[in-house]
């Protein structure tokens, strides 16, 4: 990717070691920004399901419990590295790498904020659902490469449940593509700048048919954020890893540093779920019923406000994952993959129809359009 003609240097030196001075910038900063905010996202999660059981959480490592995570995370940086002997030592270790990096991939489209991203891809979500598939490589890697009964076991059923529910978010992901009519993130979030959710439930303008759609949409956001929860292996979905018939899973073998990288790799896919969600349904980085552009800021705090709003939906997204983590009891497998085929697949399926023949037929331009013909 080279800067476009009009690009302006700022610094002088030549115009594509700027760019990439710049490009590089741009991917530490976010990086690092995920990396802490990963590390208070885990005592949060920590301190919700604490709070749910009436107990304090991790409270004694800093204030109120606030360093418990770099005391994790130091703690299995120095402990030693086992590898089994009869494991494949290269795709063993190659495994919860691949995981990590992946999972840090898939930010490079995920706006910000106005102009706020890295790639501005015009297919970004394609480009997302394509990262978010080879993800389950590296549970499957790390499964068979432990040589183990329990690792493999946990490797195809992250395999079998990430796929069935890949589908259903397909589909889901269509009704959206169906109502803004691009695959690029920010039109996405910019197509909500009016009605501030993907519903479009509060566009009275296009009574009654907003109810139609709204009530769609809103059905869409629950099946997507459930199966968000199944695609991140994430209670009451964790069935990949369930302590009670797997011992932990895939990742029994793994101990300190790979072991760190799978958790961040989870947990990083578990916060593109929640910045997912805050993108396609609630409306991005938009106050409710305000744009940020009319607030009548200078750019930089028109961005800086857009980037903490859109930040404080993913708490309030990851806050949701905490609390279903706390309160809904595991599923069994087959429970699983009955909600995933049978119910959440036919209903994603009617749902495309249903935006379809509205965006067909009862859009106002559509209607124009068949009107004029």
């Amino acid at each position: 990717m080279t800067p476009g003609a009009d690009y302006v240097p700022l610094i002088n030196l030549p115009v594509e070691w700027e760019w990439t001075l710049m490009k590089t910038g741009q991917i530490l900063a976010i990086c690092i920004l995920l990396l802490i905010s990963l590390a208070f996202l885990l005592l949060f999660d920590r301190k919700v399901w604490a709070a749910v059981q009436l107990r304090k959480g991790p409270n004694v490592v800093g204030p109120f419990g606030l360093l418990q995570s770099f005391a994790d995370f130091f703690k299995f940086v120095f402990k030693e590295i086992v590898i089994p002997a009869g494991a494949n030592k290269t795709v063993f270790i190659l495994a919860p790498l691949l995981t990590f990096v992946l999972a840090f991939v898939g930010w490079a489209v995920v706006p910000w904020g106005p102009g706020v991203v890295i790639a501005d891809l015009n297919v970004g979500i394609l480009y997302l659902f394509a990262i978010s598939s080879l993800g389950v490589y590296g549970i499957i890697m790390g499964g068979w490469a432990s040589n183990s009964k329990y690792p493999f076991l946990g490797g195809l059923r992250s395999a079998a449940q990430m796929v069935s529910y890949e589908v259903s978010i397909g589909f889901i992901l269509i009704t959206v593509l169906l109502l803004v009519g691009s695959l690029n993130l920010t039109t996405i979030v910019d197509s909500q700048r009016e009605v501030w959710n993907g519903f479009r439930l509060f566009d009275f303008r296009e009574f009654p048919n907003n109810i139609l759609v709204g009530v769609t949409m809103l059905a869409m956001l629950v099946m997507f954020f459930i199966s968000a929860l199944a695609e991140t292996n994430r209670p009451p979905f964790d069935l990949p890893e369930a302590e009670s018939e797997l011992v932990a899973g895939y990742q029994v073998e793994y101990s300190s540093t790979p072991y760190l990288l799978f958790m961040i790799g989870e947990y990083l896919n578990i916060v593109m779920m929640c910045a997912m969600t805050t993108i396609l349904f609630l409306g991005g980085w938009h106050l409710p019923f305000v744009a940020i552009e009319n607030l009548d800021l200078n750019p930089f705090f028109t961005g800086l406000v857009a980037m903490l709003v859109f930040y404080a939906k993913i708490w309030v997204m990851f806050f949701m994952f905490a609390m279903v983590k706390a309160i809904v009891p595991r599923y069994r497998y087959d429970q699983l993959m009955r909600l995933g085929w049978k119910i959440f697949l036919p209903t994603s399926l009617v749902a495309v129809v249903v935006i379809g023949y509205y965006v067909a037929f009862l859009q106002p331009s559509a209607a124009t359009s068949v009107a004029g013909g």
